[in-house]
């Protein structure tokens, strides 16, 4: 009786180590190398700022075109925000007649890569259950994202200036560890990194912009 207690209690405790190291995962990014380590801030005073009107968003995944997503778009127009050059960011399809002579007009694109690496998965996978998950805890799975944001600004004048930055990052996961939640925090975390270069960029041309 006891030998058997034993056996169980010895494969109970070696169940909850592989599961806890099968949930290991972690997330790694690589902005591009013009990132700056401080991010650059100026700013317009208030009767100087004109507004900035999306003319044109299109998304992109792995070379395809994607309906336009707006909560990128939003996220877009947000990190815009936060630079303080514009007196009023207008969304994609608002009317904006009433908004004067003085207007500078965007046209984003957001391009995603995305590689989960679906074939290494699958035979690591077959290893797996051929191996009855003991060896679960020491197979790494990656799942690679990748964003490229390319906007232009034309001022009031007809003068246009171009932007592009781009970032990078891999999500490393064991069994049992991948989540939608995971892939959120990936993306999300590239995106930060991108569009925080880029708009590094448009603030360096803060007299630009300026009425």
């Amino acid at each position: 009786m006891a030998h058997h207690l034993f056996r169980w209690t010895l494969l109970g405790l070696v169940g909850l180590a592989a599961t806890t190291l099968g949930c290991t995962r972690w997330i790694d990014v690589i902005p591009s190398s013009t990132l700056q380590l401080e991010s650059i801030t100026r700013s317009i005073p208030n009767d100087e700022r004109v507004p900035l009107v999306m003319g044109g968003f299109r998304m992109m995944q792995n070379g395809a075109p994607q309906n336009p997503s707006t909560e990128v778009e939003r996220r877009i127009l947000n990190t815009m925000q936060e630079t303080r050059l514009f007196s009023t960011l207008v969304p994609l399809g608002t009317a904006s007649a009433s908004l004067g002579n003085k207007v500078v007009t965007a046209q984003i694109t957001f391009d995603e890569t995305i590689d989960p690496h679906s074939g290494e998965a699958a035979w690591k996978g077959f290893v797996i259950g051929a191996s009855m998950f003991l060896l679960s805890p020491a197979i790494e799975l990656d799942y690679d994202y990748a964003a490229k944001a390319t906007m232009e600004l034309e001022r009031w004048d007809g003068q246009v200036k171009r932007y592009e930055a781009r970032s990078a990052g891999t999500a490393h996961y064991n069994l049992f560890a991948a989540s939608p939640i995971m892939i959120s925090e990936l993306k999300g975390q590239v995106a930060e990194a991108c569009l925080t270069e880029l708009m590094d960029q448009l603030v360096r041309d803060t007299t630009f912009y300026m009425a």
